[in-house]
């Protein structure tokens, strides 16, 4: 069953993508230049595909030595995004600079969708988005399959000596050595873009994979970090992706208890949700079903085939949010009555969105150099939803990845009186709360903030945005006052295609 499902699986390996955008390059109007540092910028529009939200911005690139051995040698252009502070006049002189998730997303190409959650930092401070390198527009590691979308995905050859030559044969293409495209360079680029914009302390708000960006950055350049935000915690000590598939049936568990707390969703859909699940996936594992669907973009009536991977990939990542999680009884429910239509709308409707985000050879450079001789096979995940297909695919594929180094300490606790702020949706999916409870025992200074029926991504839920603000103007995560998070509630299960019971 693990091949059947191993496409879809590959084009979900990072955390979920709230919209795509892109930084527009300025027309001949736009043209003023300003400075921030030694940094020249100019005008440009961030914008999201699935978002009316445009962010007006400065741009600009800094070049940076591919092989840090070689400063002669290969640069990248690293893609930067500068939002003034609304008060511009009164800014303070230390920027937050946002670490996007994955690995493989574009902070600049994200930004449009959380900028409303930063609009009281962005009060007093500035925000500085950098395109980590081989992600956005900072030499894209972008590997692409044979209907060109940026994972491996070969409908024809699912096997893991496929998945390794396509590993093989992306590396070959690219005009970049992988080898220094990992979380240590990244790390030496954010510190090259500090000292050019002339800032001496920064603040770092990370998101999931951005997380480990921002431990290793204080870890790194403790002097030059004023405080942190961490969301969806992903502790040091971590190997990512060893335990993605435990994590998720512990969310389904707590997640399908909220159908079965439910008199209306207990009675539609039965008592048993992860047997139903089970069921369906082995049903389609045997036998792949073709279905009649809407385009979710066209609304045109096509064909296409629902086989296990559809099921594992819909059921991971609508987890990770809870209206997508209130929804799933309902889908899988309809899936398991043959009816399959609007598990395939939504399956399209996630590859549309999440699509050319993350950057899968980005991906393999962080977790060939860091992870992948971690990987251990673990008994526990032969009967969850995802089984062992993740990390069996990316061993193959680092297999045949040129390969970076990682630090000897790399894999150590982060140990800092630093200011940190974490917080976690207490049913996140891939970043479980445990995961910040272990980062926070070696923080001194550090709270740790658990949203009540959350899932993955808390920057924008409820009053988060004022206490983002809060923190970062005070530096003082102990002495905030959270109170305004306890009226936090779930989101209902949906008992039908209207929505929940009122």
């Amino acid at each position: 069953m693990e091949h059947q499902f191993r496409r879809t699986l590959a084009t979900t390996l990072g955390a979920l993508a709230l919209a795509g955008c892109n930084g527009a390059a300025p027309g001949p109007d736009q043209q003023a230049v300003r400075h921030y540092g030694e940094l020249a910028f100019t005008p440009c529009t961030l914008t999201a595909p699935y978002l009316t939200t445009n962010v007006e911005a400065q741009c600009t690139t800094y070049e940076v030595a591919e092989d840090p051995a070689r400063p002669e040698g290969r640069k990248v252009a690293l893609n930067i995004a500068w939002l003034p502070a609304t008060n511009e006049g009164a800014a303070t002189d230390d920027p937050v600079f946002f670490l996007a998730g994955g690995p493989g997303q574009s902070a600049v190409q994200v930004w449009p969708a959380i900028d409303g959650a930063f609009r009281e930092v962005r009060k007093s401070r500035h925000i500085v988005l950098v395109d980590q390198r081989g992600t956005g527009k900072s030499n894209p590691l972008a590997c692409k399959d044979t209907e060109g979308r940026n994972a491996y995905s070969d409908p024809d050859d699912l096997s893991e000596a496929a998945a390794a030559a396509f590993a093989r044969d992306c590396a070959a293409s690219l005009k970049a050595d992988p080898r220094f495209y990992t979380t240590t360079d990244a790390v030496r680029d954010l510190d090259s873009v500090r000292k050019a914009l002339g800032a001496a302390k920064i603040n770092l708000v990370g998101g999931s994979y951005g997380t480990r960006v921002a431990q290793q950055y204080a870890m790194r350049h403790p002097d030059s970090t004023r405080a942190v935000v961490i969301d969806g915690v992903v502790p040091n000590e971590l190997v990512l992706g060893s335990e993605h598939a435990r994590n998720l049936d512990a969310a389904l568990a707590l997640q399908f208890q909220r159908c079965q707390a439910n008199d209306t969703c207990k009675g539609r859909f039965g008592d048993d949700l992860r047997g139903q699940l089970r069921a369906l996936m082995t049903r389609l594992a045997a036998a792949p079903a073709n279905t009649e669907y809407r385009d979710p973009s066209t609304g045109e009536l096509l064909t296409g085939e629902v086989n296990a991977g559809t099921v594992a990939g819909i059921t991971r990542m609508y987890s990770y949010y809870p209206q997508g999680a209130a929804l799933l009884p309902l889908v899988l429910n309809e899936a398991q009555q043959g009816r399959y239509g609007s598990l395939m709308s939504l399956s399209k409707l996630l590859e549309a969105q999440v699509g050319d985000q993350f950057m899968h050879g980005m991906q393999l450079s962080v977790i060939c150099a860091e992870d992948a001789d971690l990987f251990k096979t673990d008994p526990a995940d032969g009967d969850t939803v995802l089984g062992s297909a993740m990390s069996d695919t990316l061993k193959a594929q680092c297999a045949a990845w040129p390969t970076g180094k990682r630090p000897a300490d790399f894999h150590t606790a982060w140990t800092s009186d630093i200011p940190t702020l974490l917080t976690s949706g207490e049913l996140d999916p891939v970043t479980p709360p445990r995961y910040g409870e272990q980062v926070l025992r070696t923080l001194s200074n550090g709270r740790h903030l658990v949203l009540k029926g959350q899932g993955h991504g808390t920057f924008a839920v409820g009053c988060m945005p004022k206490l983002l603000g809060r923190f970062l103007e005070t530096a003082d995560a102990k002495g905030l006052d959270a109170k305004c998070l306890d009226s936090l509630d779930y989101v209902p299960p949906f008992t039908s295609f209207n929505g929940w019971e009122p």
